[in-house]
């Protein structure tokens, strides 16, 4: 069948798999003698036993039996031309997300240093990258030159720079492809340092294969073979036994089938003379994709039987011919051809094939070219004019707000048959992240004002203020019918600069340049509002609380403390109006590098700041400016008596699209928190805090609520319990539990003196067990039986399951792992809120069960002050800070304070494996035993060098590797938490070329950029442990 294969795969290897609880592959030794099976860390991330050269090659013949000399003769000349390519794609741009991967690739110019691969390799922007020969000489590589349509793309490496092994090229033979002729593929196969693949060439005129969304080549025919080539082959040389190039690896089946698909030599040969005779390489289209298709269905299409024989009698072997089948709106072929029209000469000349075609395009940029058709068995003839296919392909981008932009491509149009022009959102992320997070949006308006192409979308985002709210509109390719509104927030304080990122093929760099700085945000004035009416209760106080809910968003721009999500919302409850206090879940508001905007009454939008994080129950306290709300906002009542188990209480809640339901409804359980530690991603969860369960289907739908007595009293608060990761689906999972209000009421109190309250801490984590449990454990019987008095609803004491590793561990007695909590301050402890005495003590009297014996010891208390992250540097594409509280709840040992918190997708971090929940404890064999030293070490290394990292695992095993620098596409940059800055409440320092900058730097693309969930392709990051 000519058409295109419906389980087509990609030739880049495979993403990273997680094992099975979860960890990412640095949580493992790898085995020695393995090379990196991550896909998309391009380098072997275990220590290897022996010298590289000496790992066996792997040659896999199509027949049992060895190869025939001639055979071995020729591949040993042929290998010595083949690179294995390690490359990082930095950001997102046209149909690339940012990545790193290998594939293949082979030199055709010893000389200038030219090598050959796929475009699918190269990318539609410069990519970061080298080529490893075959005796493991490594030298950098750059793109200068990527086809607009087809799956080629060459690079430059410097000659010279491989010093012991002579350096020789492949010579293409498109002229010596036959079917019949035995090949051999010899590349980077499945990760494999060198494999050879053996297949017979069956088909000549395939048309191209398609991919699906993303990159695919058209306009083309494809060679096919069976060679069962799989990832990181991509570019091989495809070579017949004479040791000539005849065709290039492309792609294959992903269904199993060990079908290959072979470029033709024809047109990277015709751009490589280009590039050798210093000329520039015209590529002409008329924005129609043409496809091969035999001649009984051009006959049913109206091929005459007249012209059918001239066809057959002037190339007698062909069975095919090309028939128009897309033809882009508004292209130079609008209106002139038809889908279906079958192509019968073009200025005079009668073809069958893609070569003579594109020969005929290439060289008429700019001119016009005469058609003959047949459309439904009638002639007909037409004039088009040619274009350049340079001009439709981008070549910059813009990025702002935490958005990048370019003109949609040729690419993208012609997948999905649309006009080729509009402004395309390559990133959507920071402001310009939508419902969902994937790509394939087109801006069509912003402010009220049309955005039709790239330059007129910049002139307006130049004139729209920071911290502005406005309308844009925007449309999907797969669905131009529907035109979404929304409206967004402007961020330009986290990432003041526009940049301009223009793509230079004579260094493989993205030049940046600057496009201006933000307009200041214009200062707020109050607004008013009123609030809606809760219907259908009986219980007025209980409905004026809608007065007391407003609705918190929170966006982070980097990722700290191993937080998955970069964007949340719930309901806050506003605590003291004229304050302008709010508490919330820590699950929406984890950390206090954010942007937070509080709307009140579903209409008035007011900036919100970070006043307060409770280390271990799950709130935070935040904050607005009451003179800008003219609406009657209500104080919140808590209750300073504890709800218990079978209590009548009111839900109210909001559910998942921020709709109020209530009902009434039971307490059905008063219970310890024990949400599981997250082993792969340690991140903040809530411990040592009771929660509530009520007897209700909406408790499960609503992440944000109360639970309220008929007076108004509020006597608990809904909250959303950030939980573990589910090692099935890779998914958060959350919890909807409720929080008495008693256990808030001393922080609350504190606050609204305006006092910041300075809570201590027993560094260990309790779960409570029952008396059974507890007698076999050395508990009294005296004892049990006034733990049976003090709580006749749970007769439960509390075991110390875990101790928190502290910095600066005090003196004096400390609870150990197994202890048996009895008494504090003499105070019998039978209910985990009863804990909450640590909060105000510096030390604390306790009775306790060690191994079956009574003691009494005095308790120091820990201060919470450095529970927070304060201080994170982004470095090669890794943030690194302290280890967070979570960390050091779940490790017994800290090997430094440098901490990998999360990855940049595309960055040296991700290519070389510095994977999050990693250690830093030596850069060059200098002790790095914190963020300072690690920063005084790393700034000295020069551009574009290697350097050596030694890390520990999570999970105690050390581990070593090298990286090279990358600071024009990853800058040093320091987050410093300074309420004296203005805008965030952060300062940052850059440093460029071991220069201290404040502020952005003049490269890359911001630190900004490093804060898109992991999954979303671009710029974005993994959390802790998710890859």
């Amino acid at each position: 069948m000519n058409g295109t294969s419906p389980a087509a795969r990609s030739k880049r290897k495979e993403p990273p798999q997680h094992s099975s609880d979860g960890r990412l592959a640095k949580h493992h030794r790898t085995n020695a003698d393995v090379d990196m099976s991550s896909a998309d860390d391009n380098t072997p991330t275990q220590d290897f036993d022996g010298p590289y050269e000496e790992e066996p090659r792997h040659v896999l013949p199509l027949a049992p039996g060895a190869d025939t000399a001639e055979w071995q003769a020729t591949i040993e000349n042929v290998v010595r031309n083949v690179v294995s390519i390690r490359f990082c794609q930095t950001c997102s741009f046209d149909t690339d997300p940012a990545l790193t991967s290998e594939a293949t690739g082979f030199v055709v110019d010893a000389e200038r240093g030219y090598i050959l691969t796929n475009r699918h390799v190269v990318g539609s922007g410069p990519f970061w990258g080298y080529c490893i020969f075959d005796n493991h000489e490594e030298v950098d590589a750059y793109p200068v030159y990527r086809d607009p349509v087809h799956d080629f793309g060459i690079l430059k490496f410097d000659p010279k720079a491989i010093k012991y092994m002579p350096v020789a090229a492949l010579q293409l033979r498109p002229d010596l492809a036959r079917v019949g002729i035995e090949i051999r593929v010899v590349g980077n196969d499945a990760g494999e340092k060198l494999s050879i693949l053996s297949g017979v060439i069956s088909r000549l005129d395939r048309n191209a294969p398609e991919y699906g969304d993303g990159y695919s080549d058209f306009n083309t025919c494809y060679y096919q073979a069976s060679a069962a080539a799989s990832g990181g082959s991509s570019g091989s040389p495809v070579v017949n036994k004479d040791g000539f190039a005849v065709a290039l690896q492309a792609g294959g089946r992903a269904d199993g089938a060990s079908t290959d698909y072979f470029l033709p030599l024809d047109r990277p040969l015709r751009a490589l003379k280009c590039l050798q005779e210093g000329k520039p390489i015209t590529r002409g289209d008329i924005q129609c994709q043409f496809v091969l298709k035999p001649f009984d269905e051009c006959r049913r299409l109206g091929l005459s039987p007249d012209w059918e024989a001239q066809v057959r009698k002037a190339f007698p072997k062909e069975t095919n011919m090309l028939v128009a089948e897309i033809i882009l709106p508004e292209g130079p072929s609008h209106k002139k051809l038809e889908e279906g029209d079958v192509l019968i000469k073009v200025n005079g000349k009668l073809l069958t094939q893609f070569i003579p075609l594109e020969e005929i395009l290439d060289s008429s940029v700019g001119q016009t070219v005469k058609l003959m058709l047949l459309r439904g068995g009638e002639e007909v003839e037409v004039e088009i004019e040619v274009g350049d296919l340079h001009q439709i392909t981008p070549d910059r981008f813009v990025s702002v707000s935490g958005g990048s932009f370019h003109s949609l491509s040729y690419q993208q149009a012609r997948l999905y048959g649309v006009t080729c022009k509009g402004v395309y959102v390559c990133e959507a992320g920071g402001s310009f992240r939508f419902d969902n997070n994937e790509n394939g949006w087109i801006i069509q308006s912003i402010d009220q004002k049309e955005t039709p192409d790239l330059g007129t979308f910049i002139e307006v985002m130049k004139g729209i203020p920071d911290k502005s709210r406005v309308v844009i509109t925007y449309k999907h390719l797969r669905d131009m019918h529907t035109l979404h509104t929304t409206v967004i927030y402007i961020d330009r304080h986290w990432a003041k600069k526009m940049k301009l990122a223009v793509r230079n093929d004579k260094t493989g760099l993205w030049d940046f340049s600057d496009l201006g700085d933000a307009l200041p945000a214009v200062a707020p004035v109050p607004r008013k509002a009123s609030f809606i009416q809760l219907e259908n209760t009986s219980h007025p106080a209980v409905a004026d609380l809608v007065k007391s809910f407003v609705h918190v968003s929170v966006t982070m721009p980097v990722k700290l403390d191993g937080f998955p999500k970069n964007r949340k919302w719930g309901m806050g409850l506003v605590i003291d109006a004229e304050k302008g206090l709010v508490i919330i879940s820590r699950a929406i508001v984890p950390y206090d590098l954010c942007d937070i905007t509080i709307t009140i009454a579903d209409s008035i939008v007011v900036e919100g700041k970070v006043v307060f994080l409770h280390p271990l129950q799950n709130y935070a306290v935040i904050q607005y400016d009451p003179k800008l709300v003219d609406a009657p906002v209500r104080s919140a009542k808590l209750s300073s008596e504890m709800i218990s188990q079978g209590a009548s209480t009111y839900f109210i809640g909001y559910n998942r699209i921020g709709r109020i339901v209530h009902t009434a409804t039971t307490v059905t359980e008063m219970f310890a928190v024990t949400i599981p530690a997250n082993s792969g991603a340690p991140r903040y969860r809530a411990v040592n805090v009771d929660a509530i369960t009520v007897d209700t289907n909406l408790s499960g739908q609503c992440g944000s609520g109360v639970l309220v007595a008929q007076d108004g009293t509020v006597q608990a608060l809904w909250l959303t319990y950030l939980g573990e990761r589910n090692p099935s689906s890779h998914r958060d999972e959350e919890y909807h539990l409720g929080l008495a209000t008693p256990t808030l009421l001393p922080v609350i109190s504190q606050l609204q003196q305006g006092i910041t309250p300075k809570l201590r801490l027993l560094s260990c984590e309790f779960r409570a067990i029952q008396m059974s449990q507890a007698r076999i454990m050395g508990v009294s019987e005296e004892w049990i039986q006034k733990v049976s008095l003090a709580n006749t609803a749970h007769h439960q004491l509390f075991l110390v399951t875990k101790r928190t590793y502290e910095r600066n561990e005090p003196e004096g007695d400390t609870l150990k792992e197994g202890d048996i909590l009895l008494t504090l301050n003499n105070q019998l402890i039978t209910k985990i809120s009863e804990l909450d005495i640590m909060y105000s003590h510096d030390h604390l009297d306790a009775v306790i069960v060690r191994n079956t014996k009574e003691l009494h010891i005095k308790l120091p208390t820990v201060a919470a002050d450095d529970a927070e992250t304060d201080h994170a540097i982004s470095f090669c594409g890794a943030i690194l800070h302290r280890p967070h509280l979570a960390v050091r709840q779940q490790i017994s040992k800290l090997f430094s304070e440098v901490y990998v918190s999360a990855r940049t997708r595309g960055s040296p971090a991700y290519q070389y494996g510095l994977a999050p929940t990693n250690f830093v404890t030596h850069v060059n064999g200098k002790r790095t035993p914190d963020l300072k030293s690690f920063l005084e070490v790393v700034v000295g290394i020069p551009d574009n060098t290697y350097f050596r990292l030694k890390c520990m695992t999570f999970d105690s095993v050390p581990w070593v590797v090298t990286m090279k620098k990358n600071e024009h596409y990853f800058p040093t940059t320091e987050l410093i938490k300074d309420p004296s800055e203005p805008l965030t409440g952060w300062r940052r320092i850059t440093y460029e070329g071991g220069k201290k900058i404040e502020g952005e730097g003049h490269e890359g693309v911001g630190v900004a950029a490093l804060g898109e969930d992991g999954g979303e392709g671009g710029m974005d990051v993994d959390g802790d442990g998710c890859c």
